[in-house]
């Protein structure tokens, strides 16, 4: 039965992805190879922020409010904003629209997400004796994941055709990471 919910769980968070990659013109034009890509971006933008928080960011013993560490996690956070412009502009796209290369950044960039942060803990309590929904709950957190990954390149995509001016980019930047 635990082999059961493993299986229930995997399907509910990793399924999506390959729904929505099949069920998108992303498959007609075969995107998979910068869904690829993006992923490949993410896991590097993740172990830079990985190593930035473990060089930069002391930990507190008490839990007071320090702005000066609160300023660097902000800071942190812009990593994967320069990660994803990067994987939008300078990865290589073979002859795929604009549409379909947002589409299939964003599904990369979510697919290395829920695979990073969502496969090791899954494998190893949804496989317990006990059934517990906690892991019903992450495959739905990462469906709704994916939606706002999505959602992040075209957003990213709607400033780059109105032309907006590079603060607006930032605003966005500081809205998207809190």
């Amino acid at each position: 039965m635990t082999v059961f919910h493993f299986f229930n769980c995997a399907i509910l968070t990793f399924g999506p992805h390959a729904v929505y990659y099949s069920a998108t013109p992303l498959s007609e034009y075969d995107t998979l190879g910068t869904s690829v890509k993006a992923a490949l971006v993410y896991l590097g933008t993740a172990l830079v922020k990985l190593v930035c928080l473990a060089t930069f960011l002391k930990v507190s013993e008490n839990d007071s409010f320090d702005p000066s560490q609160e300023f660097l996690k902000a800071l942190i956070g812009f990593i994967d904003v320069a990660g994803l412009y990067f994987a939008l502009t300078q990865l290589t796209h073979r002859n795929i629209s604009q549409n379909h290369k947002f589409q299939a950044v964003g599904l990369g960039w979510a697919f290395a997400d829920s695979v990073l942060h969502r496969l090791a803990p899954l494998w190893v309590g949804a496989r317990g004796l006990e059934f517990t929904w906690d892991y019903i709950l992450q495959g739905i957190e990462a469906n709704a994941n994916l939606a706002c990954s999505i959602g992040n390149p075209i957003l990213f995509y709607l400033c780059h055709l109105l032309s907006l001016r590079k603060s607006i980019y930032m605003t966005m930047a500081l809205v998207n990471i809190g």
